[in-house]
Parts: structure tokens; sequence; C-alpha cells
């Protein structure tokens, strides 16, 4: 079953050559017990990794069931030390950090038996050496005697056909030595058993068979040297160790060094920290601007004015991009800052044919000089001048408008001719308005009655003005313009709710668009709209229309066109403003851009500006920030370096029993993802502590704003899966390190 053929192996340094084996050649059978003897350095050792695939010849052949070695791979010795070996150490070479039950499954695992099936065949080998009761143990709890026990279940769990014991009673008493050996006799079977030893008289009693070297040759050799087994065919199965399993080991490990392990795995959060503070004061900021914009889409709506700014400077900047200017000369251009809407009929069909769910209220805003409002007090009559007085439309829908404002005193309009009284939060207004008003803003409150009580007349054209010659004029007798116009009542007082920002309405009167619609009517058949229609100057003051003041302009503040002056649409989520978007930009589909009509989103616009401003600094100190991670990614790197020292051993041991290299990559990979997953966590859990703190000093600095400092739950996953990685990459090379030591060497290691 085993042929050495002519095996020889030397060990080079520099010019010098050490011989180890010179021309070794033997035949093993399965039912053998072999003693190999002979003085320290003759070769035995070497001898004996050489049979058991830990350790490599120079020349010769090994032949496994009549198949070569010569051609054999890495993965092959892996398989053949996982099926075929079983190797019993002088210093045992269990793995301390696992209990015993763990140890002898280890071989088990790398062969792919099931759990069930490993655990059933672990302890029926730890039964037969007697530590049955004491599988949970460590190997540090066991006497010697008991340790060599667990040697010897684990190398016969994966039923090997070779058992390769390397002084197997070497730190054993005698009374000790007879036990274990007289146990191997008994559990050892069929199998061949190779044992190196310095006792001759244990050899004696024990062998059937004596080996003797000396100087790397064999000196004398009492058996027969033919190989009188059956010949079988040699395919062992591949090795192979779970991630779960280097999970295993690596968690048993960082264990037994706990402090050391949670001061590293902080060490490593720190950057981890950095960053994760960072994104959380990056994160707040940003939900607080998403809530402003939530507060201010009311005061902020998407407008569609005559004159819409136009923000597309870059689009004009690219066509003269190639074009240097001459010195002392001007360029004139055509662009201008603003667009010209030419809000036609046909757009505010567009916009009344509009499906609601778009929106939640239109406002359609008109030029105030269309009412030719009359104010009268002590039954004197003025001019209500529009410029101090706000006058303006009331959205059409009174539910929205009573979800920012609360009406205080007396009812919502019902008619044409009722309009609103709109005050502040806190009862205020500016002065200007009363005394426009023609209110005493000295008196330090004003009663709702006095309000209340204004008589203010929206006129007809045809009896506020009147034809001096060939222009119009304001009529002298305002008292009858007054008594012949629309009396407007004021039904009740709102006032804006102090927890909402909204401009949604202007503090002042507010109307209902149907009075709009009464003084249109009227306004279209008057004499100074018709003398207007007639003429191409202005029949007010005589002066010719240009391009900026033109006819259609002059026409509109006479109320002869119901095209508003501005639309304003109001919405109450971020899913119908985009809709919404959507929707006005089907107008223009198809048109050239000076028939386009474009809107306004002042929200937008600033929000994008606040968050690029935002972001734009939350990457500067991220990128800050992230210099910690690199040293602390170092630092990981040094740390499990430092764990390869420690645990040399026990990737000898691991070798021994058939793990890849890839098999010991994994181990140290294992454990800088546990390393790496602790950091994550710690960086999170107390950034989110740090946060508490952080967030009440940021607010009681920067006041009306609340969860300032605050992690989603997204970074906090993403910076975690960071953690991860980043120890993952500097342990790497450390973790390489460790899968090219050589086994041999390895073991040789003190733990």
């Amino acid at each position: 079953m085993l042929e050495l053929k002519n095996i020889t192996k030397y060990y080079e340094t520099g010019d010098f050559k050490q011989m180890a084996l010179n021309g070794v050649s033997m035949r093993f059978s399965q039912n053998e017990v072999v003693a190999i003897l002979g003085p320290s350095g003759c070769g035995k050792t070497t001898l004996l990794n050489i049979i058991g695939g830990l350790d490599r010849y120079t020349e010769g052949d090994l032949v496994i069931n009549g198949k070569s070695t010569k051609d054999f791979k890495d993965s092959d010795w892996d398989s053949y030390r996982n099926n075929s070996i079983g190797f019993v150490f002088q210093s045992y070479n269990l793995i301390n950090h696992i209990t015993v039950l763990d140890n002898v499954e280890m071989a088990l695992t790398l062969s792919g038996v099931s759990p069930k099936e490993k655990k059933e065949r672990a302890k029926y080998v730890l039964e037969r050496v007697g530590l049955l009761k004491h599988i949970n143990k460590k190997p540090n709890q066991l006497s010697g005697g008991q340790k060599q026990r667990v040697a010897i279940a684990r190398a016969l769990a994966n039923d090997p056909d070779i058992i390769l014991m390397d002084e197997p009673t070497g730190a054993l008493d005698s009374k000790t030595s007879i036990q274990i050996l007289d146990l191997v006799k008994e559990v050892a079977g069929d199998r061949l058993v190779i044992m190196v030893t310095h006792n001759s008289e244990l050899a004696d009693k024990y062998a059937n068979r004596v080996i003797e070297l000396s100087d790397g040759e064999i000196i004398s050799d009492n058996g027969n040297n033919e190989d009188k087994s059956e010949e079988t065919i040699y395919n062992p199965k591949k090795t192979a160790m779970s991630f779960t399993t280097a999970l295993k080991l690596s968690f048993n490990n960082l264990k037994t060094k706990l402090v050391r392990s949670i001061i590293t795995a902080f060490a490593a959060s720190i950057g981890i920290i950095g960053v994760a503070l960072v994104l959380s004061i990056s994160n707040g900021f940003g939900s607080e601007v998403d809530r402003l914009q939530k507060e201010s889409l009311s005061g902020m709506p998407i407008t569609i004015s005559q004159m819409a700014p136009n923000f597309d400077m870059e689009s004009y900047r690219d066509r003269f991009e190639e074009f240097t200017p001459e010195e002392g000369y001007i360029y004139p251009r055509n662009y201008m800052p603003f667009k010209i809407n030419n809000i036609t009929d046909e757009y505010v069909d567009f916009i009344n044919d509009m499906d609601s769910k778009y929106y939640e209220s239109i406002s359609f805003e008109y030029n105030p000089s269309i009412f030719n409002l009359i104010i009268k007090k002590d039954n004197v009559s003025t001019v209500l001048n529009t410029n101090d007085v706000n006058f303006t439309p009331l959205p059409n829908d009174y539910e929205y408008i009573l979800e920012q404002f609360e009406l205080v005193d007396g009812s919502m309009p019902t008619s044409p001719n009722q309009v609103l009284f709109v005050i502040g939060g806190e009862n205020e207004i500016n002065s200007s308005i009363l005394n426009g008003l023609r209110i005493d803003s000295t008196d330090d409150k004003i009663p709702f009655s006095e309000v209340k009580s204004l008589e203010i007349s929206a006129t007809y054209n045809n009896n506020y003005y009147i034809k001096n010659g060939d222009y119009y004029q304001v009529t002298a007798d305002l008292n009858s313009a007054f008594e012949s116009g629309i009396n407007l009542e004021v039904s009740g007082v709102i006032r804006g709710k102090t927890d909402v920002a909204s401009l949604l309405i202007s503090n002042g009167l507010a109307y209902n668009q149907d009075l709009s619609n009464l003084i249109f009517e009227q306004s279209r058949t008057s004499d100074i709209v018709l003398d207007q229609l007639a003429v191409d100057y202005n029949v007010r003051t005589g002066v010719a229309f240009s391009p900026i003041n033109t006819k259609t302009a002059a026409l509109k503040r006479l109320g002869a066109s119901s095209i508003p002056d501005s639309i304003k649409i109001y919405t109450s989520n971020f899913d119908a403003k985009d809709e919404l978007k959507l929707y006005l930009d089907t107008f223009n589909d198809g048109k050239e851009i000076e028939n386009q009509i474009i809107y306004t989103d002042l929200a937008a616009e600033f929000t994008t500006v606040i968050s690029s401003l935002i972001n734009g600094i939350s990457i500067v100190l991220i990128a800050f920030a992230a210099i910690s991670l690199v040293v602390s990614s170092v630092m990981i790197g040094i740390i499990t370096y430092v764990s390869v020292l420690e645990r040399t051993k026990e990737i000898g041991v691991l070798r021994s029993l058939g793990a890849r290299k890839k098999d010991i990559t994994r181990v140290f990979n294992a454990e800088t993802f546990i390393i790496g997953l602790s950091a994550g966590v710690f960086g999170v859990a107390i950034t989110i502590l740090i946060n508490i703190p952080l967030d009440i000093l940021l607010t009681d600095l920067i006041g009306n704003m609340s969860n300032v400092a605050s992690l989603s739950y997204q970074h906090a996953i993403i910076l975690i899966f960071v953690s991860v990685m980043l120890t993952l990459i500097s342990g790497l090379l450390p973790a390489l390190i460790a899968a090219k030591k050589d086994p041999v060497n390895a073991l040789r290691e003190e733990s």
C-alpha cells in the first residue's frame, strides 16, 4: 500500500548541502506496526514527514497504492493527509482555543462530513480512548496522557489507512507511555502504524517491525520489506474548510485574547466613528432641508409668470465659449436673464384641464389695478394704493388654506364680494398696510371689529375713469364711484400658523377669485378699453407703446383680458410635485423655445443649492475622517500578522490534517472579518450614542431644528460593510503569508 523508492532529501543553504535522507527504499504493508529507531538527527522525523505528505522529497518517489506522487499538486497532498494519514505528535499539537470535541472533528470537517455524522464519529473515537466525559473541555484542562489520547482520537476520526506517530510517548512518564501504546495497539486495528521513537524496549514490545536509521540511511530492517496487501484504487476526496468553520476557529481564538480583541476592534472603529459623525450631521441637515422644503411648498409653489427667471446661463455661455473679445469693443447679445412667457387662453385652459391629482390648489394672480379699489372712511373716499395694501387672490381650495392658516374671526368668503383680512402668526401686521387702509397704526392694539368694518369698493371702469379730451383720468367724484361699485365685505380674519412657514397668502386683503370674473365681464366692454383697442398709445398717459410697455400690458391693467399675470400651483408632497412638472412639460413638447412656457420652482432651486453645499462640505470632512480609516487598516494588518505569528503551530496542525493553503487564508480572513464587523458595529453604536448629546448641542446652537445629528440605517449598513471590507483587505497580506508557511516548520514553533 505504501512504497518508498530511493527517497533522498537534502537541504541547501548557499553552497552547503545537508543530507537528511540518502536513497531510502522500503515497503509497508497494511497490518504492520513499524517502529523507526535511531539517534537524534538521523532523519527519522524527516522520513515520517515525507511519508505523511508534510515534507517533500528531493529525489526518488513515494508510491501510494501503486500511484506515484511525483506529479502531486498541493491539493493532492492535502487530500492525502486528510484521507489517508492520521498524525500523533509528541507535543500533541492540539488547538488550545477550541474544545476536545472540536479538535477531533476538525479532520472530518475538512473532509466535508455532515455535522450530524461528524459529531457521532468524533464521540465514538473519544469514547474508544476513554475521554467521552471530557469532550467539552479545552486541551489545557487535560493532563498529558489525556491530551495524547485526544491526539490519537483525532488521528482515528477520519478512519485513515496510516497512523504516523512522532515520539508519541516522549513527553509522558513510563506508566502513561505504556497505557498510550496499549491504546494504540487496541484501536489501530488493521491499519499501518509507523512510530518514530528513541525507546528500543517499547519498539521491541509493540512493533512487529523495527527499522533503524543512521545518517539518513537504513542500517537494519527486520521486516520482509514486501507489500503483501491487496492493491486498491487511490482516489481520495478533496478537502475544504467552510467559512463557518473558519469563523468558529477565529472567534474562539479571539475569545482567548478577549481584552486585546475588544481594544483592537474599538481602535479600528475610530475611523468609522469619524465618518459616521460626518454622515450623521450631513444626513441630519439634509433631512432638515427636506423638512423645510416640505413646509415651504405652499410659500414656494411652482410659479408660471409673464417674465420667468432664466437659469440656463450655461447654454448661453456655451454658444460663445470659443469667442475671445477684442479689447475696446462691446459685443451685443440677445440674451436676457429672464424668459418672456406668452401666457395665452390656450395655456390657461391647459392649466384648468389639469387632473386634480397633480395639485392641491391653483391661484391665478392679476394686476390689482383692474379692481379700481376705493376706500371710504368718515364719508371721504380715496383711491386704495395697492402698493401699500396687498390685495391678493385666495387659492381656490379653502381646505388647503386652512392647513396653513387658522380662521380666528368670522367666516370664509362665500360670495364674490367677500374678502379676508390676513395677519401673521402672532396677530401682527405691517403698519404700512394699516396706514393704507386708513387705520391708525399708532394704537397699541386694534380690534378685529375695526378691520371688519372697513368700507372698500371695487369699481367698474366706466364709473372709475372719465374721458378728458383724448385721454382718461380717474374721476374726481370718488364718492359716486364708490357707491356704484362692488361693496367688499371683510367676512373673516385668518392667521398664519406659527409652526408652518407659509407664504401662501400675503398679509393684507385676500379676495375670492370670483370677484375678478365679475370685473372682467364689465371691463371688456368699458369705454376706456374700447378706446384703448382703437389707438396705439396709452389712453391714460398719451405715451406711445414700446417693446417693454406694450399695448397688451396696458389692456391687461384695464381688465380687458382674463389672462393672469402669474399662475401659482400648490402641491402637498414631492411625488405630486414631480408629476405636476411632468404634466407642465407636456405643453412644451414640439414647440420652439420662444413658444414654450417655463415654470419656476424656487423651493427646488433653493434646496438644490443648500444640498450641494452640505454635500460638498461632507465630502471634504469625510475625506479627512477617512485618513483614520487608512491608519486603522494598517493597524489591523499588523495585528493580523501578530496573530499569524501566534498561531503558527495551529497552521501546522491544520495543514497536517489536510487543510489547504486557501483554508489557512480563510481562517485569517475570518478573523479580520470578525474584527471588521465588530469595529463597524462598535463605530455605529458609539456614533448613535454620541449623536444624542451632539444633537442637543447643535439644536441649541442653530435653533428651529431637530435631529440635526442623525445616522440613517442605510449609512450604518454601508459603514459596517466598509469596515469589513477594509479589514479584509488589510489582513489579506498576513493571511497569504500564513498560507505559505511550511507546515513542518510551523509544527516546530513553540505555542
